[in-house]
């Protein structure tokens, strides 16, 4: 890699990790870019999925008094996650490269989607929050139901790891009565089960098709960006980081269909 190619890496891997601790969708600063540098989409991903591992574990330190409280829950969705991860790392690895280059573009385009409308479901949860309060009594979680949308959503990280924060702060906002912030602790968490899980499957079992030059590079950003993002990134224009975002995730899409 040249010192240009390094530096884009790296600066990815910063934005991905500040990204990440607040909205989720760090993967699109990454993938992109590792793919523009001539990556194999799989390659990619797997390095990807490794690099951001130490971004992951410093934006949920990072919301650690969000956290608090919360013991039950995450004792209750961890190990869906964690089965959520291990069903989409085996996924990655059995399906055939062409699955995946078939798959990828169409997940990317979900991911900009949430993106784009990210401020939309947020108004809606908050919208839906404001209608149980006014309401009365909370009428209390729905265990079974969060836990397959959790083990769901483990199932798309462990394969493709894009956005899955955004998926988790949806699915969760619609299911569990807690303030946004918490639950974005939460989001933070179970995301670095994903991310670990799939990561050490990857490492182990696939060790010969990461580039560890570039999980490196990603993982000193993230590990950086993971930090700034939960202390300053929610100062950051909203507008800004979603544009910047769709315009990598086009050029993703727009590299893997064009081989």
């Amino acid at each position: 890699m040249s010192v240009t190619e390094i530096v884009a890496v790296l600066l990815a891997g910063v934005g991905a990790g500040a990204i990440n601790a607040v909205v989720g969708s760090g993967t699109l600063f990454t993938f992109p870019v590792l793919l523009s540098l001539g990556f194999p989409p799989v390659t990619a991903t797997m390095s990807n999925a490794i690099g951001l591992v130490p971004g992951s574990v410093s934006g949920t330190w990072g919301y650690r008094k969000e956290l608090a409280g919360q013991r039950r829950r995450v004792l209750r969705l961890v190990p869906a996650s964690l089965l959520g991860a291990i069903t989409g790392a085996w996924l990655l690895l059995h399906l055939p490269a062409e699955t995946f280059e078939a798959v990828v573009p169409v997940l990317l385009a979900l991911a900009l989607v949430l993106v784009v409308t990210q401020t939309r479901i947020q108004r809606a949860l908050a919208r839906r929050r404001e209608r149980r309060a006014e309401g009365g009594p909370q009428s209390g979680e729905r265990g079974p139901v969060t836990f397959v949308a959790t083990y769901l959503i483990g199932c798309y990280g462990g394969y493709f790891a894009a956005a899955q924060g955004i998926l988790l702060v949806g699915a969760l906002g619609s299911l569990i009565p807690e303030a946004l912030q918490r639950l974005n602790a939460l989001k933070n968490l179970l995301a670095l089960v994903v991310n670990t899980v799939a990561a050490s499957t990857y490492a182990i079992v696939a060790y010969d098709r990461v580039s560890w030059t570039a999980a490196g590079l990603i993982a000193a950003g993230s590990l950086v960006g993971g930090f700034v993002g939960a202390g300053v990134g929610r100062r950051l224009s909203p507008a800004i980081l979603r544009g910047v975002i769709v315009v990598l995730g086009i050029v993703g899409i727009w590299r893997i269909l064009g081989g």
